[in-house]
C-alpha cells in the first residue's frame, strides 16, 4: 500500500512573517493528518522552515540543486548545502525549469542522480505542454523523460524517487486535467516503469501536479494509480493545503 504523499511548492513567493504563518497554520492542523507532508521552501527561508518544523512530522523539501558539489557558480546551491537545512525533498525538473531555464531531460537525470547520491529523495517532475496533448503527444513525453531518468540511474533507484505528473497546461491555469485523464496517464507512467521492474513499479508514489485545490482533491486522490499531489498555489494557504493533506 503506498502511503499518500502531499508536497506544496511555495515556487518564487514568502517572506519571513508569511512563512512563520503558514508553517504555524499547518502545523496547527497536522494531528489527523495520515499522509506523509512536505514544504519546499524557496532557498532564504529553508532555516527558518527547518526550526519551525523541528519535533513535527512535517517535512522540508527544496526547490532545485546544483550538480556540482561546490566551487565558482554565483547564485547556486548545491546538495550539501540545502542537506545543511535539514532538507530530505528536493524538486527536480519542474517544468519551469525545463522551460524557463533550459533544463533537459538529461540535466534533469543527472539532478536526479546527484540528490540520490546525497541522500536527498528527488521530487521527480514530468509533463507535457498543451501543444503536445492536443497533438497525441502526452505519451511519448513523459517515456522520454522517465526513460532520461532510468538510463541514467537505473530502475532500483526509483526505490527512492518520488515522481510528481504536471500536464504543464494545467499549472497555474486553474484548469486540471479531469480525474480519468490524470488517472490514464498515471497508469501510463507506472507502465512505464512496470516494463523495467513490476515491484517496484506498484511501489513508486506518482503525484499529481496540475492545479490539484481543495475543490477536486479527494476525487483525484481516488483514482487507483494517484498517490498524492505536488501542490502550488493552494500550498500558500494553509487551510487550503491541510484540506487537500486530509484529502489523502
Amino acid at each position: 500500500m503506498r502511503q499518500t504523499i502531499i508536497a506544496g511548492n511555495w515556487k518564487m513567493n514568502s517572506s519571513k512573517e508569511v512563512v512563520n504563518t503558514l508553517v504555524m497554520g499547518i502545523l496547527s492542523g497536522m494531528a489527523d493528518v495520515k499522509s506523509k507532508v512536505i514544504v519546499c521552501a524557496p532557498f532564504p527561508y529553508l532555516s527558518q522552515a527547518e526550526a519551525l518544523a523541528t519535533h513535527s512530522q512535517l517535512q522540508i523539501g527544496a526547490q532545485d540543486l546544483n550538480v556540482n558539489a561546490s566551487g565558482a557558480f554565483t547564485g547556486e546551491v548545491s546538495a550539501e548545502m540545502i542537506k545543511d537545512f535539514g532538507v530530505t525533498h528536493v524538486i527536480v525538473g519542474h517544468s519551469e525549469r525545463r522551460s524557463l531555464y533550459g533544463e533537459t531531460d538529461e540535466i534533469v537525470a543527472e539532478k536526479v542522480q546527484v540528490a540520490l547520491d546525497n541522500d536527498l529523495t528527488p521530487l521527480f517532475c514530468i509533463g507535457e505542454q498543451l501543444e503536445e496533448r492536443e497533438s497525441g503527444k502526452t505519451e511519448a513525453v513523459v517515456s522520454r523523460q522517465v526513460n532520461a531518468v532510468i538510463n541514467r540511474v537505473g530502475i532500483e533507484a526509483f526505490k527512492n524517487i518520488i515522481v510528481a505528473y504536471e500536464p504543464v497546461w494545467a499549472i497555474g491555469t486553474g484548469v486540471t486535467a479531469t480525474p480519468q485523464q490524470a488517472q490514464d496517464t498515471h497508469a501510463f507512467i507506472r507502465r512505464l516503469l512496470a516494463d523495467h521492474d513490476s515491484d517496484i513499479a506498484q511501489s513508486t508514489p506518482i503525484l499529481y501536479g496540475g492545479s490539484m485545490s481543495p475543490v477536486n482533491a479527494e476525487e483525484l486522490m481516488g483514482c487507483e494509480d494517484i498517490d498524492g499531489g505536488l501542490i502550488g498555489g493552494a500550498s500558500l494557504k494553509a487551510e487550503d493545503f491541510l484540506h487537500i493533506c486530509k484529502a489523502g
